[in-house]
Parts: C-alpha cells; structure tokens; sequence
C-alpha cells in the first residue's frame, strides 16, 4: 500500500488529500467583497513569496496560523514578516 504523504512546504492547492479544504478557502475567497480581494497577480506574485518562506507549513503560516492562500487573496493583509 502505498504511503501518502504529506508535503510540508506546499500551499494547500498543492496537497493531496486537502481537496476539501482547499474548496472552502476558495469560497471563503469568492464570498470577500470585490474591493476587498486582492488581484489575481498579485496574489500569485505573494504566493511565490510565500512558498519560499521558512515559515510555511502545510499550507499554513507558522507565525499567525493562517492560510497562506486565504490572507494573500486579501487586499487589506500583510505578511506578518512583511514579506509583501
């Protein structure tokens, strides 16, 4: 049987087994008001950043313990390293 594992540095869209998880943030994303989303390129330009920090941990920020996907997709967050 094989193992599933778990990758410890990918965002939760990259996960196997977090389908469920990764829908409910995408809707928790569709239900922000438009003025308050952040825009696609960007939110792709603070997921590379965020991809490479130490602190991401299987789809979550270690330092505030949220999804990196759900606070980059929100124009009003920042990185709690300032990162972005």
């Amino acid at each position: 049987m094989d193992e599933m594992r778990v990758c410890k540095k990918c965002l939760i869209r990259e996960m196997a087994g977090q389908e469920k998880i990764y829908e409910t943030i995408k809707r928790m994303i569709e239900d922000l008001e438009p003025e308050d989303r952040a825009g696609e390129e960007l939110v792709e330009k603070r997921l590379v950043v965020g991809k490479e920090c130490d602190q991401l941990w299987e789809g979550t920020c270690k330092a505030c313990g949220c999804y990196v996907e759900l606070r980059t997709a929100t124009k009003t967050q920042e990185c709690p390293y300032e990162k972005w």
